[in-house]
């Protein structure tokens, strides 16, 4: 009998930006279905480039969710464990969509559009005046969450689309992001907070295509710096990357994207979290608002964590030698195997091996001893308070 064959693999998929970031010479790999730019000049070079100055990321891989309808903030706050009605117009938080046993199905920033009709905003299709909410998510697990929160709220009256559609969204990241966009622009964004969000248009490129483009704004990202995250349609996102890396703005890859993130200890989904973990697990307990006298989906299970104590946290570990703990290493606690890397790299900034792990609550305080198993040697590690980089 013949041998059965495998299915071939689902093609990758591209953003808007493919070509341009090739022509830039991004070093291209697959990452969550999605073919995507690791590095371009270097990962080192692109990494202090946003630590010292300012890089722009392709990241329209990632999900926008438009969520729309009366009482839309009311209904969102059945899934999630943070307080929604702390934040109000024109403001964001980062939260997580929970399962029934309070682990993380994915994590997620929410930004408050208010009430809303399409004369407050020319990126708007939809003339009804009603609460608007807009949910970035990522993009491994953007399929999974459409659907999830499609049952949840639909039946509510809430409608969920695709904001993003085929249009473009860029990070710029980095101690000059701010007067870089304010040039774009033509407007002063000190008084825009961090987690705040507004529509803008760009005053203009030297392309043209981007002339009084509109684009959304949310002071937001993944870097530990300051920077702005920007959804704005294909052509003129293409024109803006253009016009960024023609006026010397680094483009990065997702390599740079991890060691950022990781020297600010930020967390991965599918690495630091997922449905198997809690947030009172992973360092996540900041989010979890049980004072808030409302329903949400696993909110019993954090409430008994919450009394009871959980077994496992999350830690920060620097070694001590110069040996890389990678995602999956075991994690030694008096020479016994207790748990295991969920990430870890070379820190351009600290000069040092990091890695965050998951390990016993009794192996978790700041100073505690364990090791790394690294190609069969035990590699000593110390349990440090993160994040490991503060500007």
């Amino acid at each position: 009998m013949a041998e059965a064959q495998a299915a071939p693999a689902a093609p990758l998929a591209r953003t808007p930006l493919f070509e341009a970031v090739r022509a830039a010479g991004g070093r291209l790999v697959p990452f969550a279905g999605w073919e995507l730019a690791v590095q371009f000049a270097g990962l080192v070079v692109e990494h202090q480039a946003v630590r010292q100055g300012c890089g722009v990321f392709d990241i329209s891989h990632m999900g926008v969710l438009r969520l729309r309808g009366e009482g839309a903030k009311d209904a969102l706050q059945g899934l999630v464990p943070s307080d929604l009605f702390r934040i109000g117009p024109g403001e964001a938080c980062y939260t997580v969509l929970l399962n029934e046993a309070g682990g993380i199905r994915d994590d997620l920033i929410v930004y408050d559009r208010g009430h809303r009709t399409a004369a407050d905003d020319p990126t708007e299709d939809d003339p009804t005046e009603t609460d608007e909410l807009l949910l970035v998510i990522n993009a491994a697990c953007a399929e999974a969450d459409t659907a999830w929160l499609r049952s949840q709220l639909e039946p509510q009256g809430i409608t969920i689309a695709d904001r993003k559609g085929d249009g473009v969204l860029l990070a710029l990241q980095g101690p000059e992001a701010p007067a870089r966009l304010e040039a774009l622009a033509g407007v002063d964004l000190g008084g825009l907070p961090r987690f705040g969000h507004r529509t803008l248009r760009l005053a203009g490129s030297a392309q043209g295509a981007a002339s009084g483009a509109p684009v959304f704004v949310g002071r937001t990202g993944y870097t530990g710096e300051d920077g702005f995250e920007l959804l704005l349609e294909r052509q003129a996102g293409l024109a803006l990357w253009e016009q960024l890396l023609a006026e010397g703005v680094a483009p990065c890859g997702l390599g740079a994207r991890d060691t950022l993130r990781l020297e600010a200890g930020l967390h991965l989904y599918g690495n630091e979290m997922d449905a198997s973990t809690t947030p009172l697990e992973v360092g996540l307990g900041w989010l979890v608002h049980l004072e808030m006298p409302k329903p949400f989906i696993g909110r019993e299970v954090l409430e008994r964590q919450s009394a009871e104590g959980v077994g496992r946290r999350l830690v920060g570990l620097e070694l001590a030698g110069r040996a890389i703990a990678r995602h999956g290493y075991p994690v030694l606690w008096n020479g016994e195997p207790v748990g295991e890397v969920t990430s870890g790299s070379w820190s351009p900034s600290l000069g040092k091996a990091i890695a965050l792990a998951l390990v016993p609550a009794g192996a978790a305080r700041i100073g505690s001893e364990l090791a790394v198993e690294i190609r069969g040697k035990a590699e000593p590690a110390v349990v440090v308070k993160r994040p490991f980089y503060r500007r």
